[in-house]
């Protein structure tokens, strides 16, 4: 228990509590000093008391020069003088890193750091090593630095002094912050009394030079720069001029004076134009620019300065120009400097129209009385185009333009065309149509209630889609006005100019007045167009009908679809839609065939692999069950049909039948496809019907002219085959007949047998012939059986052996005992050598109508020994092309008309009327040949090679294995 003495008597603190107390005692120092020395003697007692450092200095930042100032510290030999030196910041200098930063930082040896240049020379003298240097700092504001320099290698600082030591250094740095915002709210200036007091001396004066030259003065003396200067703007020109200077007054244009007006081009100095032209400020001081970088260097060369502060000079939205404050060295502009500025040039707003306010009326009376004559010459002249003339001319005088342009929205084609243009003499005339509008561009000018003004087209984003063709032919800047407000522009009036120029708002707004008096006769100019819509209905009527009628003749398939594409190109170009498709097919077919006509845009097309089932395909279903065209959107197809039509979802899809009066069935459906946004004509769609009828009797037509070729083809075909028939049959009896008058009356019994056998023949032969005339009546009847190819050829060279032996022509038949070539894997080889000897190539069977197989080979050696001179001779060769084919080959020396290879080749002539080879043997018989040969599986080429031997090439279909 402590005793009344022992209570009362305060104890010593320990020495534990020695560095607390001190802390305490600093901070509270701190707080109510206000004296910056008094708090820098504070801070580097404190550091002395309770670090061991060797080297201390202490130095506020100075923010505008980006310096350190030194304000004291302790140093080994008790000289400070070096601590009370200005210390200039440079990039990479520790110094700086820790201002910018606002870190400490460590050097573990100050005399070999190449980073502290400035302390080299100390820390050699004074042997400093380690040393930290610590900001002064106040939340992101930098206020200084400490630095505390020790004969001890290394720089780590103990936790509790390091904790200590922020403590005093960031409450020094509240105060140093506190008393430096005292300080600049005391040296604030305050722009509202002079403000005042100049726009009080400005009623006063005069004239605008006078009260312009006031506002120059008082300006420069609050702001103190080293020029101030009020530039006017040029809208014409598009450029600025100085109009007066603090150096220079009254620097007029029309002045006399030895130095010329200063000006700055708009195209130069575009970032800067448009922030005065939305009344905005441009500050340009050190470290800092309100504008890019790129124009912030470009502007300050033209002016020569290196800090500079605009505010612009305003008048009904129009820039008139602006007030400039100009520094020759960099410095950071205050707000107040700002406020200021702006304020005066506020005033030189309200007081620069009132020097040209007589003008300005005149000019407003002159447009109303222009306006009034352009109204009367819309309803007054009876020529459209000469109203038009009297209205471009006097637009033109007043707004000192290059060009007047009136365009008209044609919806069949989506673009606008040119409806009216005047432009000087020399300048070529407009012969292109314009984009349709973006739907930004399109909102813009619906809902404007003014001209629309546009100073540097280059770099303009508005109206995009114009972009390419108006700067190919010189328009720099222009004026767009809807003719109808409120309306979807379809009348667009626009005004050039070759050079980047400003539009004031009296001439925007006189061009609205005249734009929406030219709207009025626009529907005038409308009904013209439908005119000349029609014009273009005939005319493409006409040569879609052209087209069609060239189908006179037989015609191949590849010549079909190439017509129906061309009368689908006829059909779209009606509609000018982007793609047209024919769903074709013949009677009893179930799928039909697509054929593009026309595909003018990436966005729309088909998927020609995807079959197209004309049972199941909606789109055709839909067509037959609707008389006429039927009209669909996009989202209305099934996904079955999306899968062989592209098109975007925003588009539009016209069908309509292939359909002919009457119970014909139809062929075919056309498809027409485009933008949703498109609207097709009633005039347009009738003729489209029109044309699509004729498309459907045209293929009809077709159709029965094909069909009955074809019958006369098959006709053709059969006379033949019956004649060839009839003609071997009559051989066969006369050589029976002919054996049986030889052997006469049999006298015995081997006559007698031998007798019998010829009769059986015969009787054979009749009954063979028999068969023919029943069931190949009126068309040929196709059997299947097999025969070795050997006994084939032997049978057909028997059948020419008298025209052989006649011309002497010698016959070689290669390939029957050769072994067919290996063409199966190693582990088959044992089954083909059993399989490839003589014995059984020469057993290799062809299937199909033996007859006819054997009657085109006898026609091909008939053709052959015809061609070949006397003594000549003739070659065979066989070769097994695969499991499949074999290839007959017979080739001769003879000579061919080349005429017929290539028909042959062609297998179609060109005009039925005309004459022709093929109309005729041999060239007829070889035709029949080669399309009967078509017809059994098999194929039938002749050629010549290049020594001149014609070779005619026969493909057979080979007997199966196991038939």
């Amino acid at each position: 228990m402590l005793t009344n003495n022992q209570m009362g008597q305060p104890q010593k603190p320990i020495a534990a509590e020695q560095p607390l107390l001190s802390l305490g005692r600093v901070l509270q120092s701190l707080k109510e000093e206000d004296n910056v020395e008094v708090l820098i003697e504070i801070t580097i007692a404190y550091l002395i008391e309770q670090c061991n450092y060797q080297l201390i200095w202490i130095a506020l930042y100075d923010r505008l020069n980006h310096k350190l100032c030194g304000k004291g510290g302790s140093t080994p030999d008790g000289d400070t003088s070096f601590l009370q030196q200005c210390l200039a910041l440079n990039p990479g200098d520790l110094l700086e890193q820790v201002v910018i930063e606002q870190c400490p930082l460590g050097v573990a040896d100050l005399r070999r750091e190449s980073r502290a240049a400035s302390w080299l020379d100390i820390a050699v003298k004074f042997q400093i090593q380690g040393t930290v240097i610590l900001p002064i700092r106040y939340r992101d504001y930098c206020l200084g630095v400490v630095l505390l320099g020790s004969h001890r290698w290394g720089y780590l600082l103990p936790t509790e002094v390091k904790a200590r030591l922020q403590m005093v250094l960031g409450e020094l740095g509240t105060v140093l912050y506190h008393n430096e915002m005292d300080l600049q709210q005391k040296q604030t200036k305050r722009p509202n009394e002079p403000l005042l007091r100049l726009l009080n001396n400005l009623s006063p004066l005069s004239n605008l030079d006078q009260r312009l030259k006031a506002v120059i003065e008082v300006t420069h003396q609050f702001v103190s720069p080293s020029r101030t200067s009020i530039y006017w703007f040029e809208p014409q020109g598009h450029y600025f001029w100085c109009r007066m200077s603090s150096q220079m007054v009254n620097m007029s244009r029309n002045s006399s004076s030895q130095q010329a007006a200063a000006g700055m081009t708009v195209q130069d100095l575009n970032d800067f134009y448009y922030a005065l032209a939305v009344n905005q400020i441009v500050c340009i001081g050190e470290a800092r620019s309100s504008l890019k970088s790129h124009f912030t260097g470009k502007l300050l060369k033209r002016l020569q300065v290196r800090s500079l502060l605009a505010a612009p000079i305003l008048w009904q939205k129009d820039l008139l120009g602006f007030l400039a404050v100009e520094e020759h060295e960099p410095r950071i502009w205050t707000e107040t400097d700002k406020s200021f500025v702006q304020g005066a040039a506020g005033l030189i707003s309200l007081i620069a129209p009132t020097d040209n306010m007589e003008s300005t009326i005149k000019k407003i009376q002159q447009d109303t009385q222009l306006t009034n004559q352009v109204a009367q010459a819309i309803y007054n002249e009876h020529d459209l185009h000469e109203t038009l003339h009297i209205c471009a001319k006097r637009v033109l005088e007043r707004l000192t333009a290059t060009r007047f342009v009136l365009l008209q929205l044609d919806p069949d084609h989506n673009n606008y065309q040119v409806l009216y243009q005047s432009s000087p003499h020399n300048r070529r005339s407009w012969t292109f149509a314009l984009n349709a509008l973006s739907e930004i561009d399109r909102r813009l000018l619906q809902r404007a209630t003014q001209a629309i003004e546009i100073e540097n087209f280059d770099e303009d984003l508005r109206f995009s889609h114009w972009h390419p063709l108006l700067l190919e032919n010189g328009v720099r800047s222009l004026l767009v006005c809807n003719c109808v407000q409120g309306h979807t522009p379809e009348a667009i009036l626009i005004i050039t100019h070759e050079n980047h120029r400003a539009w004031t708002t009296l001439e925007k707004e006189f061009l609205w007045v005249v734009s929406q008096q030219i709207g009025v006769i626009v529907r005038q100019w409308q009904l013209r167009t439908t005119s000349s819509q029609q014009q273009k209905i005939s005319q493409t009527f006409a040569q879609c009908l052209g087209i069609l009628a060239q189908a006179q003749n037989s015609i191949t398939k590849a010549e079909e679809q190439h017509l129906e594409r061309a009368a689908l190109e006829k059909i779209a170009t009606i509609l000018d839609c982007p793609l047209a498709v024919l769903l074709s097919w013949s009677p009893g077919e179930n799928w039909a065939e697509i054929v593009l006509g026309v595909r003018a845009n990436s966005w729309f097309g088909i998927v020609a692999d995807v079959p197209v089932s004309i049972q199941s395909e909606a789109l055709i279903g839909w067509a037959l069950g609707h008389e006429g065209y039927l009209s669909l959107k996009a989202d209305d197809l099934p996904p079955e049909t999306r899968k062989w039509l592209n098109v975007p979802d925003n588009s539009q899809v016209l069908v309509m039948a292939l359909r002919t009066p009457g119970d014909y069935q139809p062929t075919g459906v056309v498809l027409l496809a485009d933008y949703r946004a498109r609207r097709w004509s009633e005039p347009s769609l009738s003729a489209t019907v029109t044309l699509v009828s004729q498309l459907a009797w045209w293929r009809r037509s077709l159709q029965i002219t094909q069909h009955l070729e074809s019958t006369t083809e098959e006709l053709r075909q059969l006379n033949w085959y019956k004649n060839r028939r009839l003609e071997e049959i009559q051989r066969m009896v006369s050589l029976l007949l002919g054996q049986i008058n030889d052997l006469g009356i049999p006298a015995n019994e081997l006559t007698q047998t031998r007798y019998q056998l010829l009769l059986r023949q015969l009787n054979q032969t009749t009954t063979s012939m028999n068969g023919m005339i029943k069931l190949e009546q009126w068309q040929l009847h196709l059997s299947w059986e097999t025969m070795p190819i050997a006994s084939l050829l032997k049978r057909s060279l028997e059948r020419v052996e008298n025209l052989l032996k006649k011309q002497k022509l010698w016959v070689g038949v290669h390939g029957l005992g050769q072994p067919i070539e290996e063409r199966e894997s190693h582990k088959n080889i044992s089954f083909l050598r059993g399989a490839v000897s003589p014995s059984n190539q020469s057993a290799i069977a062809i299937a199909g109508d033996i007859v006819k197989i054997e009657l085109v080979i006898h026609e091909l050696l008939v053709a052959a020994c015809h061609r070949s001179q006397d003594g000549s001779r003739i070659d065979i060769w066989c070769r097994r092309i695969d499991e499949r084919l074999l290839e007959m080959s017979i080739t001769d020396n003879g000579a061919i008309d080349s005429q017929l290879l290539t028909n042959l080749y062609n297998n179609t002539p060109q005009d039925l009327l005309a004459p022709s080879n093929l109309d005729q043997p041999p060239g007829l018989h070889l035709l029949i040949c080669q399309q009967l040969m078509q017809q059994l599986g098999g194929e039938l080429h002749l050629y010549q090679l290049p020594d001149e031997r014609v070779v005619s090439r026969l493909l057979l279909p080979l007997a199966p294995q196991n038939a």
